[in-house]
């Protein structure tokens, strides 16, 4: 008698992997790298001397609870500590989510144009994901809510958004809860929230205090520049960081990683000095990229620390992708998340901004 194959879970084979942005050009050669959405200004120097002062516990295993790191989050953004779990990147929080609120059978909902992860995170648990229409490259609400089911657990909401840079107001933030059955868990993941402008603040982390389904995603990868170090953090009600800490990996942020944090939080210049260089030259490329529009090049307006491009002109965004790399550059072309008309492209230096504004402009200029 034959013994069946061994085989992994039928959803399995329906996960497409994450593919990150590229950090070479098409040819091999090292790239001035705008396609991952890192800090152009690095990482706080507190923070670097945190890290390479932690050598010395190499041996030791981090505290799982990461205690003092929880601690210096509350303490930096006037929350409960207790509240608090602490992740491999958001990214693992955005999976326990998933794993501790859905599964076959179930929905995850999110809007079309957003981040990848998250129908990778329903699939992986055997949920089927579910993406409402967008509007206009934004989250629309009202089309959220249409397609909520009583199969529905988790709606996941990137504000600000990717790979959009759309974000939507604290009203439609409420809005959204209030229309959401209470056995749904909504996810406000929140990754370039430090990008806003202070009156832009979507108010999830207060939904978020005084309810018992919203859970809110931060990260260090962002504006703290710690992407190497892998470090996310989440906040919700004592019930939903209990269920996600039972399942969550121990030991899964590093001594160096939880020193590093502590250090980046205590650094708050840091964090504004990145902020106004990303407003300054976010502003200053898309007024740029606004000149190029009667030759089809149109911006979305952005809250985060990237734009985005769509060519609908007589230039692609596979060719102005390309022709970028030739000059060093990459930037993130989207064929895969439906946006083969679009480019991603981090706000990077001000030679970077230039140097990318000019070659474009060039590029148009030639393809009328």
């Amino acid at each position: 008698m034959t013994s069946p194959e061994l085989r992994p879970k039928s959803w399995i084979d329906s996960i497409a992997p994450y593919i990150p942005g590229s950090s070479k050009t098409l040819d091999g050669r090292p790239a001035i790298k705008l396609s991952s959405n890192e800090n152009p200004l690095g990482t706080s120097q507190k923070a670097q001397e945190a890290y390479i002062n932690a050598v010395s516990s190499l041996y030791r295993y981090p505290d799982s609870e990461a205690t003092e790191l929880r601690e210096a989050i509350g303490a930096c953004y006037k929350l409960d500590p207790a509240r608090i779990i602490h992740g491999t990147g958001s990214d693992e929080i955005l999976h326990l989510a998933a794993g501790a609120y859905a599964g076959q059978d179930d929905e995850v909902l999110y809007p079309r144009y957003s981040f990848s992860v998250y129908p990778l995170a329903a699939r992986r648990v055997g949920a089927t994901p579910v993406e409402a229409p967008d509007d206009d490259y934004r989250c629309s609400v009202d089309a959220l809510l249409a397609a909520v089911t009583p199969r529905t657990r988790v709606v996941f909401i990137a504000n600000p958004n990717n790979p959009t840079g759309t974000w939507i107001s604290q009203a439609e933030v409420e809005r959204l809860y209030n229309g959401l059955p209470r056995n749904c868990l909504l996810v406000v993941d929140q990754a370039y929230a430090e990008y806003l402008d202070p009156e832009c603040d979507d108010g999830a982390l207060a939904l978020a205090k005084n309810v018992r389904n919203v859970l809110v995603t931060r990260t260090f990868s962002k504006i703290y520049g710690l992407a190497a170090e892998r470090i996310g953090w989440g906040y919700a009600a004592p019930s939903i960081i209990d269920a996600l800490n039972r399942i969550r990996a121990p030991f899964n942020v590093t001594i160096a990683g939880q020193k590093a944090a502590m250090a980046a939080l205590e650094d708050q210049k840091f964090v504004h000095d990145s902020y106004k260089h990303n407003r300054k030259w976010r502003s200053w490329f898309e007024d740029q990229m606004a000149l190029l529009s009667n030759a089809g090049i149109r911006v979305i307006p952005s809250a985060a620390n990237f734009s985005l491009l769509l060519f609908e002109g007589s230039l692609t965004a596979e060719n102005a992708y390309k022709a970028l790399m030739e000059e060093g550059y990459t930037a993130r072309w989207l064929p895969g998340q439906r946006l083969p008309h679009a480019l991603r492209i981090t706000i990077g230096s001000e030679k970077h901004m230039r140097d990318v504004a000019r070659i474009l402009t060039d590029l148009v200029r030639q393809a009328l």
